[in-house]
């Protein structure tokens, strides 16, 4: 949430990568709802998988030449990136590599033509680029350079993709470019290797550290990316909450228990015992574990961002989503998108407005002879 909040700037016109991610999925909700937003047009290769009302979905690669035409024809203004992969668990080091990596340095590309009307780009960055170790600071604020060089691939990955953009910065000043790296996420329907390893019956931990953490809930991410819509906002800038806790305080406060039975030597080998078991913990996360990490939030704060929620308000809700989690499993129906549902939903004379704004899309700039591009779906006819 923010304050002193400016009054509507009608014309926005917003793309965002990575639609049927997470982040993608739930920006383009919050945003849907943003009375400065004209336009919202998602991206990305796999079906959405939240139920979407205004937002256009053009089924793509992250390839910059189809995207730069998307950029062009639908008058594009602001590109929010969300696609950042920070959990190395849910893909392979070559597939993390070629998204964070190779698809940044497309998105830019698509952004840099001379010709571009894209004035913004917010980038969804971890709070990983800083890395891990024992001699870190307290609190690392954003102008402080890093102790090491990563350690782990994902890591690497992340901070090249981060040099890629200031990169972009660099080269077309007038861009606004933002980059948000953010702490750790809980919340009640988001999953990560934090978010499985405390709903674990006890918590392993390493036997003689407890580590210093900070958690963001997921609404405070999405709020956060937002207000970097409605802000100029240049620069990088660090998201996490108010308060740090221990780790043990942590499992203290979800009600679990924690067990130190990882070794503070060999801790790899104990490692892969467990991912035998079917628990994985990812080399990024194991570091963590041992020496933790404390970001600097004064920077955003100063702009007039509010986080809804402390470090340990989202510890204490995350504990309450896990005791009613099994009571409430199951109770909704998943979304799934349908392409045929969706047409009709927008464009069928029989469907009513139910008090909607006027679709932006309708007003849809005109589509170039030949249409946009072959994988790319043009877009529906105009509703009479």
């Amino acid at each position: 949430m923010w304050k002193n909040r400016p009054g509507p700037m009608p014309g926005k016109r917003i793309l965002i990568t990575g639609l049927s991610t997470y982040w993608g999925g739930r920006l383009a909700q919050a945003l849907e709802r943003n009375p400065s937003v004209e336009a919202i047009i998602g991206v990305d290769s796999e079906d959405p998988t939240r139920e979407l009302e205004r937002t256009e979905f053009v089924r793509v690669s992250n390839q910059h030449t189809l995207i730069r035409r998307i950029v062009k024809a639908a008058e594009i203004d602001t590109v929010v990136d969300s696609r950042l992969v920070v959990d190395s668990v849910v893909t392979s080091p070559r597939l993390a590599h070629e998204n964070n990596v190779i698809g940044t340095l497309n998105i830019l590309a698509a952004c840099s033509n001379p010709e571009s009307p894209v004035r913004k780009l917010v980038f969804k960055s971890s709070a990983h680029y800083y890395g891990t170790g024992r001699d870190d600071p307290a609190f690392w604020t954003e102008d402080m350079r890093r102790m090491h060089e990563p350690r782990t691939p994902l890591k690497q990955d992340i901070v090249e993709a981060e040099a890629a953009v200031a990169d972009f910065g660099e080269k077309n000043p007038e861009v606004t470019v933002t980059t948000l790296r953010f702490c750790n996420v809980l919340g009640p329907d988001i999953v990560t290797s934090h978010t499985r390893l405390l709903s674990l019956p006890v918590v392993p931990m390493i036997l003689g550290f407890d580590p210093r953490y900070q958690f963001i809930r997921a609404d405070d991410v999405v709020s956060a990316l937002e207000y970097a819509v409605d802000h100029d906002l240049p620069g990088v800038y660090n998201g996490a909450p108010d308060g740090v806790l221990a780790f043990s305080e942590v499992i203290d406060l979800i009600g679990k228990r924690a067990l130190p039975v990882l070794p503070p030597w060999g801790t790899g080998l104990a490692r892969s015992v467990l991912k035998r078991t079917g628990f994985h913990i990812p080399p990024e996360m194991l570091l963590q574990l041992r020496f933790g990490r404390g970001i600097d939030n004064r920077k955003l704060k100063a702009t007039g961002f509010r986080f809804g929620c402390s470090t340990r308000e989202t510890v204490i809700k995350f504990g309450e989503h896990l005791r009613l989690r099994s009571v409430l499993r199951g109770v909704k129906e998943p979304y799934r998108y349908e392409k045929e549902v969706e047409d009709f939903l927008r464009w069928s004379p029989s469907v009513r407005e139910r008090g909607l704004p006027e679709h932006p899309s309708r007003n849809f700039p005109p589509v170039p002879a030949g249409g946009i591009s072959e994988g790319v779906e043009e877009p529906a006819p105009r509703r009479r």
